[in-house]
């Protein structure tokens, strides 16, 4: 196991997963719990693991991509401790908990698959009919060869909210906490980014760690701005 927690401590953390826990609401607690996040720098390859290179179980606060932020949040949001925090993790990381870099869940849907004890996919239910199903093959891009090298190919039905039909009946759906995926038209790729929908009175941000170089930072943004530019969504919900 390798821990960085930058500013914090196992008990300081402790505190604040056992503050959270006592939030009824999912949602909630996971608005709390990823606002003590923003400001943080992004980081990519902060995992450790790969087909030939022992996965170990990485713990790093310090620095985060887009998917290890909502990791971290999703394992506190079921926790009541920094040791159960742990536990969670590896839960939420990897299927059948099993610390191996061939169990890492590598794509946002397959927290569909794979936890579905914790999440479950809203998409259909919000479109309101505005909805499209798609059959992907995930890991394989057009040339042949695989985005993450070691793990074969994956097919799977997606199913997404196309960007130009996100409209009011939409977003008046959408609660804070719940996890968005900006899917993407790309070959092999389920979505191209993830982040956490927060919602205040009249208006939605995305909050996701942001590799753009002028943030570089967890950071809240304007969701309806930021999806113009984005093939659709796909929304999973804390259960």
């Amino acid at each position: 196991m390798v821990i960085s927690l930058g500013k914090w401590t196992p008990d300081s953390l402790d505190v604040i997963i056992s503050k959270a826990s006592k939030i009824p609401e999912p949602g909630q607690r996971i608005g709390f719990i990823s606002g003590l996040f923003i400001g943080t720098p992004y980081a990519d390859n902060t995992l450790k693991g790969g087909v030939n290179v022992k996965e170990e179980l990485v713990v790093n606060l310090e620095g985060m991509d887009c998917f290890t932020f909502i990791d971290y949040v999703e394992a506190m949001r079921l926790s009541s401790s920094f040791d159960r925090f742990l536990t969670y993790l590896q839960r939420i990381r990897y299927r059948d908990a099993s610390v191996e870099f061939t169990h890492r869940n590598h794509f946002f849907t397959d927290w569909v698959v794979y936890n579905s004890d914790f999440i479950e996919d809203i998409t259909e239910n919000i479109g309101r009919g505005k909805a499209r199903n798609i059959e992907k093959v995930l890991n394989k891009k057009d040339d042949g060869s695989f985005f993450v090298p070691g793990i074969g190919i994956v097919k799977r039905r997606l199913i997404f909210i196309p960007s130009y039909e996100i409209d009011s009946s939409i977003t008046e759906q959408l609660k804070t906490g719940d996890y968005a995926g900006l899917y993407t038209d790309r070959p092999g790729l389920d979505v191209s980014h993830v982040g956490i929908f927060i919602k205040d009175k009249d208006k939605i941000f995305l909050r996701h760690a942001s590799s753009r170089e002028q943030y570089r930072r967890v950071m809240d943004e304007d969701f309806i701005e930021y999806v113009k530019a984005r093939d659709g969504i796909i929304v999973l919900r804390p259960r």
